[in-house]
């Protein structure tokens, strides 16, 4: 007797669920869908060029026509000046200028010479690096400096070349400080 009843309620059970399932039957789940409008996106840009030639200046400020031809002794100072055109845009883009192509030992005794990280300006006004995005292309004035310390002695370096030919500026994105 109590196989059958069992056997009866497994049935039961069995039936009730088939006409549930497969006629349509209750076990609704509700769906809805919607479109969404998330928009579009654009990239930013980063850019570095430059836009005239560059300016070697001595430590008396006066213009030097020809670097392949001016002769260095120790206590010199001289100034390279070069305008970039610099493209930054982007909500939370920074980048820092570099200079490529520059060593210490570059045909010189390394404590002999001493050359400058490039200093920024735009527009006649000191600016930090890194440079933040602007509204468009700007202009920044990079300077470095090479220096022919007047320690050095003994003939040390006489005759020797410093090779500028590389030289270039590099412009590479950074994280922005404080932002994440």
């Amino acid at each position: 007797m109590k196989n059958s009843t069992l056997i009866k309620g497994t049935a039961a059970i069995a039936v009730g669920a088939a006409l549930l399932l497969g006629g349509g039957g209750t076990l609704a789940n509700w769906n809805a869908s919607a479109t969404a409008t998330p928009g579009t996106i654009v990239a930013g840009d980063l850019n570095v060029e430059n836009t005239t030639a560059g300016v070697w200046k001595d430590r008396n400020n006066a213009t030097i026509n020809n670097i392949a031809t001016y002769k260095v002794v120790p206590g010199d100072k001289l100034t390279f000046t070069q305008d970039l055109a610099v493209t930054l845009k982007g909500d939370k883009m920074a980048a820092e200028i570099d200079t490529t192509g520059i060593s210490e030992t570059s045909g010189f005794t390394a404590t002999n010479v001493s050359v400058s990280e490039p200093e920024l300006t735009v527009g006649g006004v000191d600016v930090l690096n890194p440079l933040v995005a602007s509204a468009g292309t700007q202009t920044v004035t990079a300077t470095i400096t090479f220096e022919f310390l007047s320690t050095t002695g003994n003939r040390d370096d006489a005759n020797k070349t410093y090779n500028f030919n590389n030289v270039g500026f590099t412009l590479t994105q950074v994280t922005q400080s404080g932002l994440s």
